[in-house]
């Protein structure tokens, strides 16, 4: 019986949401997944339904969503069902929301240098079956500063600062890009890279997006 994941894709237009779904919905399908798409938010309103997912990625950059369609989807996650996203469609979404916030395992803040930075992932000690075999590499694209979830378990982490801002008095930080864990009985998978589905699609962040979503899903 094949594995069944939930896409839900809208928000800010910049951060190209159909084409994202579409790339994301090719790696499911290559895998195995059964794909369902919906474009609206009301989605997550049925937990029954949600909860026979074993696979919610949220693709929905800032908006806002209300009480009753975010308690369907975070009750579902606490029951197990996996959660796995990347960049502002996870990781930007519904900024008054904390506990989206707490069950994602991070909130973006700002993007030092915006589009077209050039940075470091470095990869983390941690093991896991995500990064498994995959070296540091670069991207060029928006270096997200996040407020992370100290629980989390980090995967790989960018060094700042890069570009200039405000927080460059502060000195060397490393932050968390790829991380997972777990809420309730669910498992949570965040990619901080994706401003375009282009470089989703490029090596190697699309094995750490399959992988992800493989490990999020069980």
């Amino acid at each position: 019986m094949s594995k069944k994941a939930l896409i839900v894709s809208g928000g800010w237009d910049g951060h190209h949401p159909v084409q994202l779904a579409e790339l994301f919905q090719r790696i499911l399908t290559e895998d195995g997944f059964t794909v369902e798409r919906a474009d609206t938010l009301d989605a997550f309103k049925d937990e029954a339904k949600v909860r026979s997912f074993d696979l919610v990625i949220p693709n929905w950059t800032m908006g806002k969503i209300t009480t009753e369609q975010a308690n369907g989807v975070i009750a579902a996650v606490q029951a197990g069902v996996g959660i796995a996203g990347c960049h502002g469609g996870m990781g930007d979404a519904f900024r008054e929301n904390t506990e989206w916030q707490f069950m994602t395992g991070g909130q973006f803040v700002s993007h030092p240098g915006n589009d077209g930075t050039e940075y470091a992932v470095k990869i983390a000690p941690s093991r896991s079956v995500i990064t498994e075999g995959i070296s540091d590499f670069k991207v060029k694209s928006e270096q997200y500063y996040m407020h992370v979830d100290p629980a989390v378990k980090v995967l790989a982490y960018t060094p700042f600062p890069v570009a200039d801002g405000p927080h460059v008095g502060n000195g060397q930080v490393d932050m968390p890009v790829i991380w997972t864990k777990v809420f309730g009985k669910g498992r949570v998978f965040y990619n901080s890279i994706g401003h375009h589905e282009s470089l989703l699609a490029t090596e190697p962040c699309a094995t750490i997006m399959r992988r992800g979503f493989a490990w999020a899903a069980r």
